[in-house]
């Protein structure tokens, strides 16, 4: 759907690939997303607007303050996702238009969750009202409630939110440790079978929960001798992180 005011600007909604929208190159329509609002001109200037949770479908609307310790809001999930489809869109318009593979097709799996969880960690922290990103190198929580801990950097605070990313529907992901906890699970989709690969859906969000978990939420994975060690929500664990749910596709 798409309205369009006076001047020669044109407000996009929800603009799949196949946007027939003369104003939007293919290529960059590829890489468009369902939670998209974008001001778009001739001249390629582009900014994201901020639109209300009870706009956009999907989003949990009893969920209004998902965890109350931390301030967080639905606007903060919304624009920290939008932060990390406009960085897909304006990387993979480039690569495209050079002929090159999309960063979606170039990264492995354990390496796309990794960048993902690192970016959705800043974007949140900067939407944000209460949280910052801990600054010690490989610290937990991956955020922190601004002023708790010293220079914000906590090695294994209790105050705070960690975030993970899974391409698994539902949200189990292994984790380092069993521990008492909030965490916020991203579960995306990337497309890596259409064909012709220019004709390949956008990598998306298709889940967001939040929740509390305890040690006894977890169970151990077993290892050999040279695995790492990881604990991962069973399956009443992960019962419990779902009932509190942010977004749904």
């Amino acid at each position: 759907m798409a309205a369009k005011p006076e001047g020669k600007l044109a407000i996009v909604f929800d603009s799949p690939p196949w946007s027939r929208q003369r104003s939007i190159p293919r290529a960059h329509a590829l890489f468009t997303s369902p939670l998209h609002v974008r001001i778009r001109s001739n001249i390629n200037f582009r900014q994201t607007l901020h639109v209300r949770h009870s706009q956009q479908p999907g989003f949990n609307q009893g969920q209004q303050r998902c965890g109350a310790a931390f301030e967080l809001r639905i606007d903060d999930f919304l624009l920290a996702t939008q932060d990390i489809y406009d960085f897909f869109f304006d990387v993979n318009t480039n690569l495209v238009a050079k002929g090159l593979e999309r960063l979606d097709d170039t990264l492995r799996p354990a390496i796309m969750s990794g960048v993902l969880s690192d970016m959705l960690t800043a974007s949140l922290a900067k939407h944000s009202r209460t949280l910052v990103v801990n600054s010690y190198f490989n610290g937990h929580p991956d955020l922190v409630v601004r002023g708790k801990y010293p220079l914000n950097a906590a090695k294994a605070g209790e105050f705070g939110v960690e975030v993970k990313t899974t391409r698994k529907s539902g949200g189990a992901v292994d984790t380092h440790g069993a521990r008492n906890q909030w965490m916020c699970v991203f579960v995306y989709g990337v497309d890596t079978v259409t064909e012709p690969a220019i004709a390949r859906l956008p990598m998306r969000f298709t889940e967001i929960y939040l929740g509390e978990v305890q040690v006894e939420d977890f169970r151990k994975n077993a290892r050999g001798e040279l695995g790492t060690r990881t604990a991962t929500l069973h399956a009443k664990g992960i019962a419990k992180l779902r009932t509190n749910w942010i977004y749904r596709q």
